[in-house]
């Protein structure tokens, strides 16, 4: 299958503190990586790496075969798109969606434009909203409809690439649902390879094929979804797992069991 994108030896210093030390790891093609760990255990930071937004003390990313340097190009940029947990502080309120997709299409010359309204209402479509949400501004809409749009932006420039730092956690849990499912949908027709983060358990038994965890700035355990978790191979993992609620007297869902120690 080959490898969408490869993280190598990256680390991260912010004065004596390490927030990414040595982080090696592989996404295969067209598959979901999900990455858990407590808060501050460096989620966030890797994926700003991995998008461009923080560029590390040591290490590299690499695109396929393709070495991303420290400034990437403006093609570089359009391959990797990030997806952020609050769309209240990505989309500009001042903007309506029409100028928030317009914007990604001009920028990065996808369409001429002359074509750009067709494009925008295509997008829209795509995460399945309505073309009369163009003229309309961020605050007249839903967490999960804004939620959707932010989805949409990233997908106006056409990625290979979508990282998703936590975009359901704000969210109500029927929402939730729909905006996994839009993943999921999205994923297959546009053949992404997506990178989920989330501390939410049973949101990354969902959605992933392959699970990676996190502690204190390093990886301690890369395994498949089933594998982890059934089997996790280290303690810091049962206890993540441990953490998970649940309810009395009823067995946990889709096959997610309690691990064995």
């Amino acid at each position: 299958m080959g490898a969408a994108l490869q993280v190598k030896n990256i680390s991260v210093h912010y004065g004596g503190f390490t927030a990414l030390d040595s982080i090696n790891l592989d996404l295969p093609k067209h598959t979901t990586l999900g990455l858990v760990g407590e808060s501050g255990s460096g989620k966030s930071t890797l994926a700003r790496v991995i998008a461009g937004l923080v560029v590390p003390n040591e290490g590299q990313v690499l695109l396929g075969p393709e070495l991303l340097k420290r400034k990437r190009s403006r093609e570089q940029h359009k391959k990797i798109q990030m997806i952020f947990q609050n769309p209240d502080a990505s989309l500009n309120p001042k903007h309506s969606i029409r100028q928030i997709l317009s914007e990604a299409l001009l920028f990065h010359r996808i369409v001429d434009r002359a074509q750009v309204g067709t494009r925008c209402k295509e997008l829209l479509a795509r995460v399945h909203m309505d073309e009369s949400a163009l003229d309309r501004y961020p605050h007249q809409f839903s967490g999960g409809q804004r939620q959707r749009i932010a989805i949409a932006r990233a997908l106006s420039v056409e990625p290979s690439v979508l990282i998703a730092d936590e975009p359901t956690s704000a969210l109500d849990v029927s929402v939730q649902r729909s905006v996994l499912d839009l993943f999921s949908k999205l994923k297959s027709e546009l053949d992404l390879t997506l990178l989920f983060i989330s501390h939410d358990l049973g949101v990354i038994h969902e959605i992933s094929d392959t699970v990676a965890v996190m502690k204190q700035g390093r990886l301690v355990e890369i395994n498949d979804k089933d594998q982890f978790f059934s089997r996790p191979e280290t303690a810091y993992s049962r206890e993540l797992l441990s953490a998970v609620p649940r309810m009395p007297n009823l067995k946990p869902s889709g096959g997610f069991h309690e691990p064995r120690t």
